[in-house]
């Protein structure tokens, strides 16, 4: 198999995303909210994938006609930011009016961060929350806390969009990678198994989960805190 052809199927894998991000929304319409969770983390897999396989391959260099930064941010907008928040609204996990101001809040501030040209660090971080609304939501839907903690969580993480503080990406970031990446594997299998069993998880499940996503939420603001000599 030539080096073009393996370039062009990376694309085409990074382009099921598409197609998870359909059945996800399909799912969300029927309010089967387990469903489009498994959907958006199979979609959350296939995106973890696609990148390392993408740079492997050069898909730059030999399949130049796809653009594929701007096929994963379209993709990543569909399955990171639209369909949760449109879960999030229509859940009944909010009253009116923080339902209005979470969803208009996600869709305005996430859509101006992935267009930020200076959203990435030099270490491969993240500099501001990088519109991970898919696993945001998916955790509020698991722990279910009050509407003023939701709305609370969601204008933090909206504001910290517009900030420097530094957010790590599980497998580029290289500090701490050797916990970062078992963290975000642990996330990904908890998050699988409580939409798999509609979010009804035993008390020490969600503690873990709790735990692994204030890890992913926060080592790069406190790597930031403590920078490498």
């Amino acid at each position: 198999m030539s080096n073009r052809v393996k370039a062009f199927l990376v694309h085409y894998f990074t382009a099921i995303g598409a197609i998870l991000a359909m059945l996800a929304m399909l799912a969300a319409v029927d309010e089967r909210w387990d469903l489009m969770f498994l959907w958006l983390v199979a979609a959350f897999f296939v995106d973890g994938l696609d990148g390392p396989l993408a740079r492997k391959f050069d898909v730059k260099k030999f399949a130049p006609e796809y653009d594929g930064v701007l096929l994963d941010l379209i993709i990543d907008y569909l399955t990171y930011v639209f369909i949760p928040a449109y879960a999030l609204f229509v859940s009944g996990l909010l009253n009116g009016w923080s339902g209005w101001v979470c969803i208009i809040l996600i869709a305005f501030t996430s859509v101006l961060y992935f267009a930020d040209t200076r959203m990435k660090t030099k270490d491969n971080s993240f500099a501001g929350f990088p519109g991970c609304w898919n696993m945001a939501v998916l955790v509020l839907f698991s722990v279910r806390p009050s509407w003023q903690i939701i709305l609370i969580i969601v204008v933090l993480l909206s504001v910290s969009m517009f900030t420097n503080l530094k957010f790590i990406h599980p497998v580029r970031t290289k500090r701490w990678r050797f916990i970062s990446l078992p963290v975000a594997t642990i996330w990904t299998f908890l998050g699988a198994y409580a939409a798999w069993y509609n979010f009804n998880m035993i008390i020490e499940l969600k503690i873990i989960f709790i735990l692994a996503t204030a890890y992913l939420l926060l080592a790069g603001i406190v790597q930031q805190s403590f920078p490498k000599n």
